[in-house]
């Protein structure tokens, strides 16, 4: 400006994350105001691994007013016509685009990540293993919102503690969405599995390890057909799971991208009723059952972690806004329960370091934001 510009031009490659577009917004009008000159913000859209490029282009006058803004994540042309006004270029005045709410922002940006990295790796579509909960249920809706439902394929894969309700529930899910589907049990591949570890392995305990081949099997034959068929697998862990390590190695966590991987529990459900005021996408039942991953009978995720209303505010203030152990029990949280969280959350980074790559939605998420280390046993 002090060397003549009239008008600034801004290129940007500027990622979403959660609120970021409010905040973009503000530093754009109080940068124009402090020049004294209109700014034209042209901003990147499209998915770049775990990056997601929300465009959200605009023109700002010299006010700081915004004068003409592009809808988010989505490409197109925007014309604004500049007019000299006392000898000075002004933008006109033009009518915006209405605002998105924050669950539409997350879920578009969800939507948009998982089409790029599918359709730019070169992949001709993508399989995930469908169970009736409320995960996968959500992981299969953005995979059909991305690519449409000819290249989506969901798979259940029943065991002895599936319920009647998750195996209805995905079938009915799969026909809604109009994708290909298939059911095929594993309990032959589990038994087989079992008996052959029972031969090296005899006279322990049945656990966690019997648990976790079940979700191994699962795997196996993911990747089997995505072997067969060149489609990406799709994982459907969450960003609360990822934290804590209340997953499988090698089982569900085994696959090419996963889209919910920054999203905590609780906004998983906040996003499956976003999705469904949209259209039929998510059974209600899926919604309303209390979550379990279904690996012993009457198990629930509450057998071995807190309550995700109490888990997640925990994790999202240690991991998004770097509260310490006796800031977070400042926000009402009981101390052992933050000192429980917190040390599962460090003992674990051994499984975030395998686990595929997915879309960044918060400010911190596993991955680029991440640094920790695995040894952490000091």
């Amino acid at each position: 400006v002090q060397a003549g510009a009239e008008i600034i031009l801004n290129i940007n490659a500027s990622p979403f994350h959660v609120k970021k577009l409010a905040q973009r917004e503000k530093v754009i009008r109080k940068v124009s105001q402090q020049i004294d000159a209109p700014i034209v913000y042209c901003n990147c859209v499209g998915g770049q691994d775990e990056l997601v490029f929300d465009g959200s282009s605009l023109v700002t006058n010299s006010q700081g007013e915004i004068s003409n803004r592009m809808a988010p994540f989505t490409e197109g042309l925007l014309i604004s016509t500049f007019t000299q006004e006392s000898g000075r270029w002004q933008p006109q005045m033009n009518k915006l685009p209405a605002e998105t709410s924050l669950l539409q922002q997350i879920w578009d940006a969800l939507v948009l990540g998982t089409r790029d990295y599918v359709n730019k790796n070169g992949f001709p579509g993508i399989v995930l293993g469908l169970s009736g909960g409320i995960d996968s249920a959500v992981t299969l809706a953005i995979a059909v919102d991305a690519l449409g439902p000819e290249r989506v394929r969901a798979v259940m894969m029943p065991s002895k503690y599936t319920s009647d309700l998750s195996e209805n529930e995905a079938a009915r899910q799969a026909e809604w969405l109009g994708v290909q589907y298939d059911s095929f049990p594993i309990e032959g591949m589990y038994m087989a599995s079992v008996d052959a570890l029972n031969a090296v392995l005899e006279g322990t305990q049945a656990g966690v390890t019997e648990e976790n081949i079940q979700a191994r099997c699962r795997g196996v034959m993911l990747m089997a057909i995505s072997n067969k068929t060149g489609y990406m697998v799709l994982t459907t862990g969450n960003k609360s799971e990822m934290a804590v390590g209340y997953c499988t190695l090698y089982g569900d966590m085994a696959g090419g991208y996963a889209p919910i991987k920054d999203c905590v529990k609780t906004l998983v459900y906040e996003l499956a009723r976003y999705r469904n005021t949209l259209s039929k996408a998510i059974p209600e039942a899926v919604i309303v059952r209390p979550p379990s991953a279904e690996l012993r009978h009457d198990q629930l995720d509450s057998d071995s972690l807190p309550a995700y209303e109490i888990l997640d505010p925990i994790l999202e203030a240690f991991i998004e806004d770097d509260q310490s152990v006796e800031q977070i029990v400042a926000m009402g949280f009981e101390l052992e329960t933050v000192k429980r969280i917190l040390h599962l959350v460090k003992r674990n980074e051994y499984k975030r370091r395998q686990a595929p790559p997915g879309v960044r939605i918060s400010s911190r998420a596993f991955g680029k934001d991440w640094r920790y280390p695995i040894t952490s046993g000091y």
